[in-house]
C-alpha cells in the first residue's frame, strides 16, 4: 500500500465530514467542497496553508508529534483515529506498528500448545485468536462451534473478513450485517496504517476489492475503529439468537495478535444459548486443531 495516498485519503476524507458549523466558522458564500477547506484546517491546526497542503499530499515524514496533535484536534479526530493517524506517521518515516516488534510466524501461535492449553480451559465462552488479516488461528471447542459457519470443511484457515464479504451465509449469522462490515473493514484500516508493508493483508484487501463492491466502497470511506469490548448480535443455525459481549486482550508472547472472548450475560437467554451450543458441541467429532498454512 503506497502510504503517501493512504495519508492523503485519510486527511483529505477526515476534512470532508467536518461542516464549518461544528468548528464555529462562518457559512456563508458558496462552498466548492464537502466539510472544511484546506485553509480552514491549517487555521484551526496553526499550521502554514503550504504546510498542510503537504501533508494532506501526503508528505508526513518528520511531522512531529505536536503537528500530529494539532491536526488530530483539528480535524476533531477520536482515539482511534488519533492513534492511526500517528502509525500513518511513523510508517512514513520507517517505524511501522506503531514501535511494536515484528510479528512471528504466524503458524507459531497456532500450534503453540500453551495457547491452545489456555483456549480449552474457557468451557463457558466462545474463545479464539485472531491475526491482523483477519484469520482464525485457533479457537476452543465452543467456539468452533460457534463459528462452524465460517470454520466449515474447506481445510483453508478460516477468514472473518472473507465470511463477511464472500459468503452469503454471514448475512444470516450477523443479524446486524451492514454494522459488521464498517467494524471488519474500520480494523483492517487500522492494521494497514500500523504496517502498510504488510505484503498478506494487502493481498487480502486486493481479492475483497475485487470481489465485493461493498468492501470497495468501505474501504475507500478510511474509517478506522479498534475492537476493544462492546455488544454483538448473532443467529446461530443451531441454537438462534445470541446477544453476546466481547473483550479482546492482547497476547504479548505474539505481537499483532489479539485474544477475543465472547461471553453472555448470566442467566440470560444467550447464556442458556450458549451452554445449549456446547453441549451441541460435545456430541460432535473433535476436529485437528487449527493450522494457518
Amino acid at each position: 500500500m503506497d502510504n503517501r495516498h493512504e495519508v492523503s485519503e485519510f486527511l483529505t476524507t477526515r476534512r470532508a465530514r467536518i461542516t464549518p458549523d461544528q468548528v464555529g466558522l462562518p457559512t456563508s458564500g458558496a462552498r466548492r467542497v464537502p466539510g472544511l477547506r484546506r485553509s480552514e484546517v491549517a487555521t484551526l491546526a496553526g499550521l502554514s496553508v503550504e504546510y498542510y497542503a503537504r501533508l494532506e499530499r501526503g508528505q508526513i515524514g518528520g511531522a512531529s508529534s505536536g503537528v500530529l496533535e494539532a491536526l488530530a484536534r483539528a480535524l476533531q479526530l477520536d482515539d482511534t483515529e488519533r492513534a492511526h493517524l500517528f502509525d500513518l506517521a511513523r510508517a512514513a518515516d520507517g517505524m511501522p506498528t506503531s514501535g511494536r516488534p515484528r510479528r512471528r510466524a504466524q503458524s507459531k501461535a497456532a500450534s503453540r500448545h500453551s495457547l491452545q492449553w489456555a483456549l480449552e480451559s474457557m468451557t463457558g465462552a466462545v474463545a479464539f485468536v485472531r491475526d491482523p488479516h483477519q484469520n482464525l488461528l485457533a479457537t476452543n471447542a465452543l467456539g468452533r462451534a460457534f463459528y462452524s459457519p465460517v470454520i466449515g470443511d474447506s481445510g483453508r484457515t478460516p477468514n472473518l473478513a472473507r465470511f463477511q464479504f464472500l459468503d452469503p451465509t454471514s448475512r444470516d449469522f450477523y443479524p446486524d450485517w451492514d454494522l459488521f462490515a464498517r467494524m471488519c473493514v474500520g480494523i483492517m484500516r487500522t492494521e494497514a496504517g500500523r504496517d502498510p508493508h504488510d505484503r498478506g493483508l494487502q493481498d487480502l484487501v486486493g481479492e475483497l476489492s475485487t470481489r465485493s463492491e461493498t468492501f470497495r466502497q468501505l474501504w475507500a470511506d478510511h474509517d478506522v475503529r479498534a475492537h476493544g469490548a462492546g455488544t454483538k448480535r448473532f443467529h446461530h443455525p443451531v441454537v438462534g439468537e445470541l446477544t453476546l459481549v466481547y473483550e479482546e486482550l492482547a497476547i504479548t508472547a505474539e505481537p499483532g495478535l489479539a485474544l477475543l472472548v465472547y461471553t453472555a450475560e448470566p442467566g440470560s437467554p444467550s447464556a442458556e444459548g450458549l451452554r445449549l451450543l456446547a453441549s451441541w458441541a460435545a456430541s460432535q467429532p473433535t476436529p485437528a486443531v487449527t493450522e494457518t498454512s
